[in-house]
């Protein structure tokens, strides 16, 4: 893991959240706590994960998510070079791709 996100202020978030219980809790927390345009682009950045974990080409997502290449590219990296926290949560929601 990145050492530069630990910190207290880092883990006071990440328990802030662990204590949501539900997916309207979510919606409340964040629009207080984003912006409407960071938690549509984490959005994004996930849909981007799950279809290139649906093995989906580039142009594919682009053309499905309105992602860049370049965003398209980063989260690539971070399936295949990352803390695996995308796995994880595939795995968890039965979304992993078994090819």
């Amino acid at each position: 893991m990145n050492p530069k996100i630990h910190t207290d202020e880092v883990d006071h978030l990440f328990e802030a959240i662990l204590t949501l219980k539900d997916k309207e809790e979510c919606y409340k927390f964040f629009e207080d706590v984003c912006t409407i345009k960071e938690i549509l682009a984490m959005a994004q950045r996930y849909e981007v994960a799950l279809l290139l974990e649906r093995k989906l080409t580039y142009l594919d997502i682009a053309e499905k998510t309105g992602a860049s290449t370049a965003t398209i590219s980063r989260v690539n990296r971070s399936l295949n070079y990352g803390e695996d926290g995308y796995e994880m949560v595939f795995g968890r929601l039965g979304l992993k791709n078994n090819t």
